[in-house]
């Protein structure tokens, strides 16, 4: 499906705008369980041998793609299938082949706000590569789900248009930001559905540019951007006046650590892997984040990132 994006300049804080809610492939679960995930001494897949079939003219790697490969947070095991789409018909084609054969299948794109199992997912993991650039008119940009969302945001504003400075520094995908941006706007994503491209309609500014770089400044100075972190980790609370950052800080959690995973110093809504973390590190850290400020100001945070389950699969959503 393809989605179109008006911006305005009046916007103080311009974001997506989504016009009618749109209906999004269905993604891993959002419920970061409290209790520990299912542990077992060896990820679900430990073929020494990598093994590939073919359908359709895709290429399937079977239990070899390591997930941690495919996350900025640098986490995550095998998975049992995976495979790079490149155009729409093979996303339809991958699509097709994982229900023909019932196998549970998440689409990704830059993995900027994903948590993988150290166990790995029985599943496919279609990784988007449909990263097209289209210029219909003057400001109006025609974006493979694929292509990277930062890219857009600095050509954007290169090429004189406001609207999407903040996207310089974001490193997910065209997808991945529309996709996310529902979620946080309360859109419904019951029906399945993927994101193949998306239309923004950008209004010409002079100082475009100049304000990205400030951003981009602001960036640097304010967010760990040499660690390994997934953004954000945490929504910010709707009409309370104070960011999730804010409340993780006043709460003492700036440098708490659990095994490898970290509250970073710098940005306490960011929580980084020092190298070491596994899965299980960052899910109690956020479990115990989630606690603490619940505990401390009776709010509780919501998360931002998403949780790919090992065994997760559309039956156990729908529950």
């Amino acid at each position: 499906m393809e989605i179109n994006f008006p911006f305005s300049t009046s916007r103080q804080n311009p974001s997506l705008m989504l016009p009618t809610p749109p209906t999004f492939t269905k993604m891993a679960s959002m419920a970061f369980p409290v209790v520990q995930s299912p542990r077992n001494s060896t990820p679900i897949f430990s073929s020494n041998k990598e093994q590939t079939q073919n359908w359709n003219a895709l290429k399937f790697v079977r239990g070899k793609k390591l997930l941690k490969d495919l996350s900025t947070w640098g986490i995550g095991g095998p998975c049992n299938y995976f495979v790079q789409v490149f155009h729409q018909t093979h996303l339809l084609s991958a699509i097709r082949y994982c229900r023909e054969f019932s196998i549970p299948y998440v689409v990704i794109g830059k993995g900027s706000n994903c948590l993988f199992d150290d166990l790995g997912f029985d599943g496919c993991v279609l990784l988007n590569q449909i990263d097209f650039l289209e210029r219909m008119e003057p400001g109006v940009y025609r974006a493979g789900s694929g292509f990277r969302f930062n890219h857009l945001g600095s050509l954007s504003c290169n090429e004189g248009f406001t609207g999407l400075e903040f996207a310089a520094g974001i490193p997910g995908t065209v997808g991945g930001a529309t996709y996310m941006n529902a979620g946080a706007n309360g859109q419904d994503m019951d029906n399945l559905a993927a994101i193949v491209a998306a239309t923004f309609r950008l209004e010409r500014s002079g100082s475009a540019k100049k304000r990205q770089q400030e951003l981009l400044k602001r960036r640097r100075a304010t967010q760990p951007v040499n660690e390994r972190s997934a953004g954000s980790v945490f929504r910010n609370p709707v009409n309370l006046g104070v960011s999730a950052a804010e409340l993780i800080d006043k709460a003492g959690l700036k440098g708490c650590s659990i095994g490898g995973a970290m509250v970073t110093n710098i940005h306490a809504n960011f929580l980084v892997n020092n190298g070491a973390s596994t899965s299980q590190d960052m899910l109690n850290l956020i479990a115990l984040v989630k606690d603490k400020v619940d505990s401390k100001f009776g709010v509780q945070l919501e998360e931002e990132v998403l949780y790919f389950h090992p065994y997760w699969n559309y039956a156990n959503w729908e529950r």
